[in-house]
């Protein structure tokens, strides 16, 4: 298979925001105020978009949110080439701390990406969510 990432609309993230994580909203439901404001990535498999990614950057941080995978397409380690690149991108461009609002049942899979659970827990839709957060030191200037 062939696989490629790339940056792409706000639009184009919606239907798998709507199909993966709010399967019985409307797709506005899924929308964020802030979308044009982000950058948003695709992991497309032979051409066909899988896995979406969106990344906001205020004050040197970064929230990566709407993240989502299709769910034929779970298991198979695109959501984690896909996250792993935006960690990588971030790092590059030096960024001070990455995070993200997790749901509380998929804090297992940030793990294994460094990011590490904070006391700060909320609830929306039903849904219980955990602040998780990533710190990088002095990644841009370190030229390895």
């Amino acid at each position: 298979m062939i696989t490629e990432i790339k940056q792409i609309t706000p639009s184009e993230t919606l239907p798998i925001r709507q199909k993966v994580m709010w399967p019985n909203k409307p797709i506005e439901y899924v929308e964020l105020s802030n979308d044009e404001n982000g950058r948003h990535f695709g992991l497309f498999v032979n051409e066909e978009v899988t896995s979406i990614i969106s990344v906001f950057v205020e004050n040197n941080e970064a929230q990566f949110r709407k993240f989502a995978t299709l769910v034929e397409f779970q298991g198979l380690g695109y959501g984690t080439i896909l996250l792993k690149r935006i960690i990588d991108l971030m790092k590059k461009e030096g960024i001070k701390k990455l995070w993200c609002n997790a749901r509380v049942e998929k804090s297992k899979f940030y793990e294994r990406f460094d990011l590490k659970l904070t006391d700060e827990k909320f609830k929306k839709g039903g849904i219980e969510y955990v602040i998780m957060e990533r710190t990088f030191v002095n990644m841009a200037s370190d030229k390895t």
